[in-house]
């Protein structure tokens, strides 16, 4: 009796164990999507301020409004998110591969014409997870 008593605690403290990560990972997540929040209504007024007073292409109006927008994202997550120290290096690392998406969904709503409500929809649905993912186990693992 006495060695299924202690495997029973040793699996509790696992499951205890497994839980408080999970939890970890989900408010992390949330405070994630929290900043996404500030950092989309930043993008998106970025985008179409730079879009109807200095025309140009989607990309390059996508691209320059998330630099604005993410640099605010990136000190807000470091600190607050996950409470890392915002490095440079970090800072680089975040910027410039969000950035590539940034472009890449502006290069591709360019060639399929679409409205650039919805470049900005899609960008702000894809950086939310690609971003979340590649922060917490890239940049700030």
């Amino acid at each position: 009796m006495l060695p299924l008593q202690f495997n029973n605690r040793v699996a509790l403290r696992s499951c205890n164990r497994q839980l408080k990560y999970r939890n970890r990972y989900f408010m992390q997540f949330l405070k994630y999507a929290l900043v996404g929040v500030i950092n989309t209504c930043i993008h998106w007024v970025s985008f179409f301020s730079l879009y109807l007073y200095f025309p140009s292409s989607q990309a390059i109006c996508n691209f320059s409004a998330f630099v604005v927008a993410v640099t605010i994202s990136f000190i807000l997550n470091s600190r607050w998110t996950f409470k890392r120290k915002a490095t440079k290096v970090r800072y680089i690392l975040f910027t410039g591969f969000m950035g590539l998406v940034a472009v890449g969904v502006g290069a591709v709503s360019d060639a399929a014409k679409l409205n650039p409500v919805i470049t900005v929809m899609v960008f702000s649905a894809t950086s939310l997870f690609i971003g979340f993912i590649y922060s917490k186990f890239f940049v700030f693992k």
